[in-house]
This record gives structure tokens, C-alpha cells and sequence, in this order.
């Protein structure tokens, strides 16, 4: 299951690739944004989703909404999988699960991120969500769907 729409979104600081942290209640407030959680960096569904991200970034750039991918890979890691894939936007990572978890992104029994993609409108409240493991282009054309609206 995944934080229903209309619902507050947990906030969140989280350490960001470019010797950086990202801190929702702080750097994002006021500001739409999408975050993506998913499972591991360099495999085969998880980089077809970033750099399906990264393919469309342009649509939410335009709109300035930042997009963010959360795992629990580690800052290096990450920061090899966005040179590699050339990703224009900012990989956070989450090690505890703690995140993950509060935004009902992780699966129980094995604590790996599910993929799952929200939309957080300005007042900070969910207003899409995508969950589909297997789909991973499914999740950027459902939060572009979501903006047109």
C-alpha cells in the first residue's frame, strides 16, 4: 500500500549526491517536487527508470519540479550511477530505511525499497503516486499525467 493522496507527506533529510543534504521541511518548502524510491543502483529496472527520469527531465524542469530517487545505497554508489547514466537530478540516500519506510516504500519481510514514485504538490501533501514494481516507465508517464491535470 502505498500514503494515500491528499495526505501529508513525511518529511525528510537525507544525505543528496553532490556533498550535499536535502531537508523537505527546509530546501523544499513551498515547492512541488517528486521523489522515486527503488530498490538498488545498476540494475537492469532501476536503471531503466532513471534514465527514463532522466529522459524526461526536461518536462519537469520546465514546470521546476525537482525530482529525487531514493535507495539505501550509499552516497559513492550513487554518485557512480548518476555519472553513468548521465542523471541530472539528485540521488538521496536513505541506509536506515527509515524513509523508505515512512513513505510505505519498503518491502517488509526482505527491508529493500519497493518502486514507488510520489507527487508532493507545495503544501507538502501527496497528490499522485505510482506503484508498480515491474513498471518502471509507467511511473514517470503517470506523474507527468498528473501535472497536466
Amino acid at each position: 500500500m502505498a500514503l494515500k493522496t491528499g495526505t501529508t507527506a513525511p518529511e525528510f533529510n537525507l544525505k543528496s549526491t553532490g556533498a550535499k543534504s536535502i531537508d523537505s521541511s527546509k530546501d523544499l518548502k513551498e515547492k512541488p517536487f517528486i521523489l522515486y524510491f527503488y530498490p538498488k543502483d545498476f540494475t537492469r529496472g532501476c536503471t531503466a527508470e532513471a534514465c527514463e527520469f532522466r529522459d524526461q527531465f526536461e518536462a519537469f524542469r520546465n514546470l521546476d519540479i525537482p525530482v529525487f530517487g531514493i535507495s539505501k545505497d550509499d552516497i559513492p554508489t550513487h554518485e557512480r550511477f548518476k555519472k553513468e547514466h548521465g542523471l541530472p537530478f539528485d540521488l538521496l540516500s536513505d541506509p536506515s530505511g527509515e524513509v523508505c519506510k515512512a513513505y510505505d516504500a519498503l518491502i517488509p519481510l526482505i527491508k529493500m525499497p519497493k518502486r514507488i514514485t510520489y507527487l508532493i504538490d507545495k503544501e507538502h501533501r501527496i497528490k499522485a503516486v505510482f506503484s508498480e514494481m515491474f513498471e518502471s516507465k509507467g511511473h514517470i508517464e503517470a506523474m507527468l499525467k498528473s501535472l497536466e491535470k
